[in-house]
């Protein structure tokens, strides 16, 4: 499951540089790390959700 939305995360970044995706506070190509930082928070709240 996170091997996907890493995958899906690096996409929506790779997009973001080509073409701004255009929603609120994702309108300059500069603010792909804005989904770089959402993907951290999401990762750490998985990593401590995951009974392993």
């Amino acid at each position: 499951m996170t091997k996907v939305l890493s995958v899906l995360m690096i996409l929506a970044m790779a997009v973001q540089v080509i073409r701004p995706i255009g929603i609120y506070g994702l309108r300059k190509r500069s603010d792909f790390w804005k989904i770089a930082a959402f993907a951290l928070i999401l990762f750490g709240i998985i990593a401590l959700i995951r009974p392993e």
